[in-house]
This record gives structure tokens, sequence and C-alpha cells, in this order.
């Protein structure tokens, strides 16, 4: 959940006191990590999921304040827009039977969710990018009554000196829009997972992280269509990437440091280093100013929260102390909660095994190399071909059936997870990347195979996500 922000009217006095506040904050977060002072236990998982809210004929519904009122659950929370919504989950110990409480209570918040939905004419919809959405709906009229969101998009426009956002996707079909505003980004919806770790193996497990995210992305792609347009398999990552940038250099043609990236190096020697970058190459965005104890950390927190990288590190305080997390950002929103939770297994089974092998495997990859891979992935999918330490260059799906999902089922043994939930769980997996289909493949399949509207098949995949069933066994 992101942090709230008064409203603010900002003056260069107050970017001036939060850069100082900013910098005496991350000298405090690097004698957190030279004393080792974060808590050191068994791994621990969680997620949030962003969902539609959408009327009977599949388009948007822009009614999120009262749904979130009517509903009266902290658990879940406003998005940028507001026909979105988003579904926290409680953190729970990734041991025993942990993924089967996942799907349980992630259920359980889903079916108060549908039910609240119902008594008001709407329903929800869990997907990457919501094919039926016209540009048009993205105004800044339907952005959430929530200051950050406001704040951030005044910021934005003022880095990029009023010049609008400009979107620019080549797929299967070409996109091209223009906002003035950060709209866009309300376009895009994940599921996001939560992986908390000891931080004297914070390096690997983020490294790991990062390795992991081209093939996790391969199995979980659900976002093929934008504005009409079949794009990508997951749109998604060429839109926020685009949504959010505040680069004037982009106007010419070079890219800068983007906000929402996939980086441009390994971790070397502590994640504290993307804590520099962010005072080195991010300029401050939302310079709300907090007068409590500098050892919450509130503006390094803050600040953190504006730098959307597809892996980020997060920094938790709680009354045990504080906590390190990786954030795994890449994967979109739905198909049904089994697929989710499934994408969790594959992802916390990737990283615990990538993370302790004997001679860290990203030390045999260029990092460009596997960020070139991982936007090959979000083209293509499944049939995109990857490097992979030891391997060569191969077609993600074998890699996956081979290699990939042995590597995770290891992995999720190491965290002593319950071996019917480890079956369950990567059998989703495994039957979903052995037939091919995966979000994105069904959504084009049943468009182009029944030759029928955007609405139609939005509403076919709205059916099918109700049946619970995983959309490996979804029909055509």
């Amino acid at each position: 959940m992101g942090q709230e922000i008064e409203k603010p009217g900002y003056k260069s006095v107050d970017f001036e006191q939060f850069q100082r506040r900013l910098m005496r904050e991350t000298v405090l977060l690097r004698e957190l990590f030279d004393n080792n002072a974060f808590i050191s236990c068994h791994e621990v998982g969680g997620y949030e999921l962003e969902a539609w809210l959408v009327d009977q004929e599949t388009q948007p519904a822009a009614v999120n304040q009262a749904f979130i009122r009517r509903l009266s659950n902290p658990l879940v929370v406003p998005e940028l827009s507001r026909f979105n919504v988003e579904l926290n989950s409680e953190p729970h110990e990734l041991r025993g039977k942990v993924l089967s409480l996942m799907q349980s209570d992630l259920s359980g918040l889903w079916r108060s969710c549908v039910e609240t939905s119902e008594k008001m004419g709407t329903r929800l919809a869990m997907m990457g990018t919501l094919p039926v959405l016209d540009d048009a709906d993205l105004t800044i009229d339907n952005m959430s009554e929530v200051e950050r969101y406001r704040a951030l998009n005044e910021q934005i426009l003022k880095l990029r000196c009023g010049l609008p956002i400009r979107l620019d996707i080549s797929g299967r079909d070409h996109l091209q829009s223009s906002h003035y505003d950060v709209m866009l980004e309300a376009a895009a919806t994940s599921f996001q997972i939560h992986l908390q770790v000891r931080p004297e193996h914070a390096v690997r497990y983020y490294n790991a992280s990062v390795l992991a995210s081209a093939p996790l992305l391969a199995a979980a792609v659900n976002s093929p269509f934008l504005f009409g347009r079949d794009l990508w398999s997951e749109s998604r990552i060429p839109l926020f990437e685009q949504a959010v940038n505040t680069e004037k250099e982009s106007l010419t043609g070079h890219t800068g440091h983007s906000r929402a990236t996939f980086g441009h190096a390994w971790c070397k020697e502590s994640v504290f280093e993307m804590f520099e970058e962010n005072i080195t190459l991010y300029p401050v965005l939302l310079p709300t100013l907090n007068d409590g104890d500098e050892k919450k950390l509130w503006h390094l927190r803050l600040h953190n929260g504006t730098i959307w990288r597809w892996n980020r590190p997060l920094i938790g305080i709680d009354n045990a102390g504080y906590h390190l997390r990786i954030e795994q950002r890449v994967v979109p929103a739905g198909p049904t909660i089994i697929d989710m939770i499934a994408n969790a297994a594959l992802y916390y089974g990737l990283v615990v095994s990538l993370a302790n092998e004997k001679y860290a495997p990203e030390s045999r990859l260029n990092f460009s190399q596997v960020k070139g891979d991982f936007f090959a992935v979000a083209e293509y999918g499944l049939d995109a071909d990857i490097d992979w330490p030891g391997l060569g260059k191969l077609n993600v799906q074998k890699l996956l059936m081979s290699h990939l999902l042995p590597c995770a089922r290891a992995g999720l043994a190491m965290l002593a997870i319950d071996k019917t939930d480890i079956d369950k769980f990567l059998g989703v997996i495994q039957a979903r990347v052995e037939s091919g289909q995966n979000g994105a493949n069904w959504q084009r399949n049943y468009l182009y195979h029944n030759k029928c509207s955007m609405q139609e098949m939005t509403e076919a995949y709205i059916k099918n996500q109700q049946s619970f069933r995983p959309v490996h066994e979804w029909l055509i």
C-alpha cells in the first residue's frame, strides 16, 4: 500500500528540506546494512493484486470510492483510476501449506469483493490490460481522490516541462497516443509478489529475482490488447515504462534513467546500492515533509515508492524492527486466483533455488543480455528465445519445462513447502506451459477463432475467471 500525503502545494524550500532529510535517512539506512540490523528469519511472502471494476457490458466502472466505502476492508484500497482497486495480503512465512493458505485468503477476499460489487451492479475482473478500455477513459476526471496520485501527476508533468506523455508501442499492431497526465499508467494492472529475505542473502536473492523475471513473465503473460490493438504478449511492460516517463531526454531519442526500469547492472555488494541510485539518478517527485522519528525512514521510503523498478527493494518497519523484502512487479493480474498463486510458487521456487546455487548464476550472464531477453519475452511470450547460464540460448517454453520447473521444485523444497502444495501449484504452471495456453494466448486465440468483438471476448474471459479453473483448462 502506498504512503498517503497531505495536499501538497510544493515550494522550492520543500524540495531542499526533503533532499536533506532523504540524505540523512540514507546514511541511517547504510548504518542498518553495515550493522546487519535487519530482522533475520525464514523467508516470508505476500502479494498485491490490482483489479478492474467493470459494468455489465464489461466497460470500466469508475466507482472505486463507493465500492471501497461499502466493502470497508483495510486490505482493499484505491488504485490510480476510479475503475481500479488493490487487494493486499497479510504476510505469511513460506513453509508448509502456505501456498494453499494464500489461495484460501485471496479467494475469501475476492469473494467478499465480488459480493459487494454485485450489490452495486458492477463486476470485478483480473487481467493485465482491459481489452475494451478506450483511450478516452483515461482522463484526469477518472483519477482516484488520493492526493498522492494528483501530486505525482503534477510533478511528472513538471519534470517533462509540460510536454505530453507519449505512448508508442509496435507489436502485431502499432499504437500511438499522447496524454497530458499520468493516467496511461491506470491501463496496466499487476499481481505483485513480495519476498522478505535475510539481509545476508539479499544480494543473491535480488539478482535471482531479476534473472527469474523473463521466464516467470513468459509463463504468466496476460496483456495482449490495449485500446483495441493487438500489441505484445505482455503489453503492460512498454505501457508502464512509457506512462511514467519523466525524462526530457527521451523526447530527443535518449532514454536516460527511466523511473520504471529493469535496471542497468547486477547488484554487487549490497542491496543498499539501489538506494544510493535513488539519490544519484532520480530527482525527488513528492517532497512531502514528515516531522516524525527519522529512524522510521519516512522520506526514504516515500522516494523509493516513486521509482518503479520491475524488481524493487523495499524497507519495512514494524514492532519487531526493520525488514527487507523484494517486490517482483513483472507479473500481470489474472487470469484466476490459482494461476496467480501458481505464478508466486514458480517465483519463490526459482529465486530460492537460484540464490542458493554454489556459484552465482548471474555471474555467467551479461546484465544487458538478461534485460534484452526480458523485453523479448514481454513481446513474444513463450515463443521467445533467451540466454540461460550454462545452457546458452534456447526457447523459453522448453527452458521452463526441462530446467526451470525442476529448479523451482527444488527451491520450494528448500523452503519446506508441503509437497502436496508443490505438486498442485507447479502442476498448474507445467500444464499451462506445456499446452502453451497462458492468458495472452487464450485471449488472442478466442478472439480470432470466434471472430468476435473485444467485448464478447472479455465477457467470455470473465465467465471463465468466475469458474476458478486455471487458464490452461479454458475452452476456445
